[in-house]
């Protein structure tokens, strides 16, 4: 089992906006910049996706997930529909209780008010022998990335700078990486590196 964060950037390591809506989910960062690789283009993308959609389980920030702040007052069930593309459970980063949603097609989305630590042992005890994707946005794989408990990180690296934004990598530490594959497409660079944490040991000493 590996965990795989993965994440649409641009150039400059931007992989979501301020100032999130319902009627703009990454805020300020024009729509389809950082994701046209995957709607515009998807059967040149095809491996990459597969990859993802591959996933035993995901976890994801609260934000990744809806546009609902403080407590659930809405029946907020996604941004995808009603047959969500995951097909498998979801693990969504929240402080304030929800009862699971169970959608079409095998997406059931649960809720974990106790910190990412055990939203990762619940999608370990999920996934079974599948990898768990780090699914998004940026704040909440940079939480994972500085905690030292991603694998991989699989970027989709678009040709925009957007000049501001949230940021993936700010404030993660000293990271190696080891480059697995590179690909480029027509709309993205596919870029998947094996991540070494140099002070693990300080890192799991600050759980």
């Amino acid at each position: 089992m590996t965990v795989v964060a993965t994440m649409s950037i641009s150039l400059d390591n931007v992989g979501t906006g301020h100032h999130q809506t319902e009627e703009r989910p990454f805020g300020d960062v024009p729509e389809g910049a950082l994701h046209r690789w995957m709607f515009d283009a998807p059967e040149e993308n095809k491996p990459e996706i597969d990859a993802i959609l591959g996933a035993g389980a995901y976890v994801m920030g609260r934000n990744m997930f809806g546009p609902v702040r403080g407590e659930w007052d809405r029946d907020w069930r996604g941004w995808w529909g009603p047959n969500p593309p995951y097909h498998s459970p979801v693990f969504v980063l929240t402080h304030y209780p929800h009862e699971p949603i169970a959608m079409e097609g095998g997406t059931t989305f649960h809720f974990v008010t106790d910190g990412i630590h055990a939203a990762l042992e619940r999608a370990r005890d999920a996934a079974g022998d599948r990898d768990i994707h780090i699914a998004g946005g940026p704040t909440t794989t940079n939480a994972y990335l500085a905690a030292g408990l991603v694998d991989e990180l699989a970027l989709q690296i678009s040709p925009v700078v957007l000049g501001e934004g949230i940021r993936l990598l700010d404030g993660v530490g000293r990271l190696d990486l080891e480059a697995i594959a590179v690909r480029g497409t027509s709309l993205t660079t596919h870029a998947r590196y094996r991540v070494r944490y140099p002070d693990l040991s300080e890192r799991q000493a600050g759980r």
